[in-house]
């Protein structure tokens, strides 16, 4: 079943008995709707979860110029994505409330970090 996204569909998982199919979006129960989000890793500390950081630009009326900001989400990693470390480039969507701070889920990782970690 596709998510209607335009990304890879990862592998089947390797142990369907134990795999938990209701938190993802390729194979379980867990629907993707809304915003479409691109980020970098900044944080893989928690369990199934990355801290992804995205940088966008506020336009300053005063000033009539650009400003970067940035805000770090958590998202949910499916099992059936490869591990994630921090820098890797990851696409993630919005979904249903997955606990108290994650709302987004990881479907799609644009390129992975040759340092596998801090620079």
């Amino acid at each position: 079943m596709a998510i209607g996204l335009d990304v890879p569909r990862p592998p089947e998982p390797d142990n369907p008995e134990d795999y938990d199919y209701e938190t993802c979006p390729f194979y379980g129960e867990l629907s993707v709707r809304g915003q479409v989000i691109e980020g970098e890793v900044v944080s893989t500390d928690m369990d199934r979860t990355v801290v992804v950081e995205r940088e966008y630009d506020v336009k300053v009326p005063k000033y009539d110029r650009q400003m970067k900001r940035r805000s770090r989400i958590p998202a949910h990693t499916p099992e059936v994505l490869e591990p994630l470390s921090v820098g890797d480039d990851v696409k993630i969507a919005e979904t249903r409330p997955l606990s108290k701070t994650k709302h987004h889920v990881v479907v799609s990782v644009a390129s992975v970090d040759e340092n596998g970690g801090d620079a």
